[in-house]
């Protein structure tokens, strides 16, 4: 029987290619799904500038809570969220408000001394230490169970080319920044090869093709099913970074007057800068979902992060029929109740898109398991401040979404000004690598926060 030959016996066999080889490793059928344990996926969004707490948290706690204005589009996933208030991030020493917020999120540790000034407070570097994320993902890839190609992704959306405390929140180690990729085409190409023209892009799809055909006999018709689930998505990407593309082509074209480059549908050289686009920001946030989704399929990564803009962001939402700066705004007083608006619709729409990410998921059946893919990720929202005119650390916005860190979600709770370093203790726990310390340890005595599972 197929199912009683080892994975690397199979592989070596059919002879496919490694882009398919850790899907097909997982589908039920083949007999290898039953002998890994189930993954865990782990995806931290971040969006800039505090939210409006009264229309942010719930009014009611408990697993009757109320939804504000904000959290709105999340009420298809109520079940499955988890909102928690009362998370300070206590770090202090160099830095502005702003900069302390972005690079102490996921390290919960103080930044260098530097030569970086913001706003009236001391100059800062780099964080000391390094952040959950790029953590969690040494932990995976130093087992051979949960090692993954890429072990973490991380996207960003309309990230500055400048390199400092307010564009950064993921860090290797102390002083060791990650920067995130935000063209969505430079991510096709980390994820899929030197993509550089039509060919290529197809080519990866035709190998990904013959590989699923020399298996689809081997297989169940739930398991074709679902590699044909697969690559749709995977071409769905593919057409829309064509599309793009040629786009941006024939508006060359026209600008050039040269009609014949219309006609030519070769894939060009990417054009610079499009992260810098600002109308193109749902469409690219849209783009890196979709590569982000892709990678989980495929198990290249089991931790992911996108960054929409950065600490101090000043995208103007148009598309919102918002002409202002966000960062602009954020600092307008609550009485003006214009900005206030503003304000409410922009972290709503930061709220859709995290809610995109989890319809994505949780139509997505669960590769080699039961359920979606929901079912084994958690989303986790968050931001560098409280409220944006306050510039307060305190009640950070902590939104959780999804099953896969086994907490028992549908419900908002309220701790009472803990530390953030408490809740990544949390997150490392149910990670499967528990931590006495996480950060600044003089912020972890309590140990991991209680009533999350």
């Amino acid at each position: 029987m197929v199912h009683q030959l080892s994975r690397r016996d199979f592989l070596q066999k059919t002879g496919i290619s490694f882009a398919a080889a850790n899907l097909l490793a997982g589908l039920p059928s083949l007999g290898w799904a039953s002998q890994a344990a189930p993954k865990k996926r782990l995806v931290f969004i971040f969006s800039p500038n505090g939210v409006i707490p009264d229309h942010f948290w719930p009014k009611t706690l408990g697993s009757d809570y109320d939804m504000q204005r904000i959290l709105k589009p999340l009420e298809p996933f109520k079940q499955q969220t988890m909102t928690i208030k009362g998370i300070g991030n206590l770090i202090k020493g160099d830095g502005d408000g702003h900069m302390r917020g972005m690079g102490c999120l996921l390290t919960g540790i103080e930044l260098f001394p530097g030569d970086v000034q913001g706003g009236s407070d001391t100059p800062a570097g780099w964080a000391m230490g390094i952040s959950v994320d790029q953590y969690l993902k040494n932990q995976l890839q130093a087992n051979a169970g949960t090692q993954t190609r890429f072990g973490s992704l991380e996207f960003g959306v309309m990230v500055p080319d400048r390199a400092d405390t307010w564009t950064r929140w993921s860090y290797a180690g102390p002083n060791q920044p990650v920067a995130p990729i935000d063209d969505p085409y430079q991510m096709f190409d980390k994820m899929y090869g030197q993509a550089k023209n039509r060919a290529m892009l197809a080519s990866v799809l035709d190998d990904l093709t013959d590989d699923f055909k020399k298996v689809e006999k081997l297989i169940s018709v739930e398991d074709r099913q679902l590699l044909d689930t697969h690559m749709q998505m995977v071409r769905k990407v593919e057409l829309e970074l064509q599309a793009e593309m040629a786009q941006q082509k024939k508006q060359d074209a026209e600008q050039s007057g040269d009609e014949r480059a219309e006609l030519d549908h070769a894939i060009p050289e990417l054009p610079p800068n499009v992260r810098e686009d600002n109308d193109n920001i749902p469409q690219i946030t849209k783009m890196q979902i979709e590569l982000m989704v892709n990678g989980f399929v495929h198990d290249m990564n089991r931790i992911a992060s996108l960054q929409i803009t950065n600490s101090v962001g000043q995208p103007k939402m148009k598309w919102l029929g918002i002409d202002e700066g966000h960062h602009g705004l954020s600092h307008e007083p609550d009485s003006n109740e214009d900005a206030y608006e503003k304000l409410i619709k922009i972290n709503t729409w930061y709220c859709e898109q995290v809610a995109h990410l989890a319809k994505r998921l949780a139509d997505t059946p669960e590769p080699g398991g039961n359920g979606s893919m929901l079912d084994n990720t958690t989303i986790i929202w968050t931001n560098e401040l409280g409220k944006g005119n306050s510039h307060t650390h305190n009640d950070i916005p902590f939104v959780l979404v999804g099953g896969g860190l086994g907490f028992k979600m549908g419900q908002a709770i309220d701790v009472k000004k803990v530390p953030h370093n408490r809740l990544l203790l949390n997150i490392c726990e149910a990670m499967g690598y528990p931590q006495k310390t996480f950060g600044n340890p003089d912020y972890c005595g309590d140990g991991p926060l209680t009533g999350l599972t």
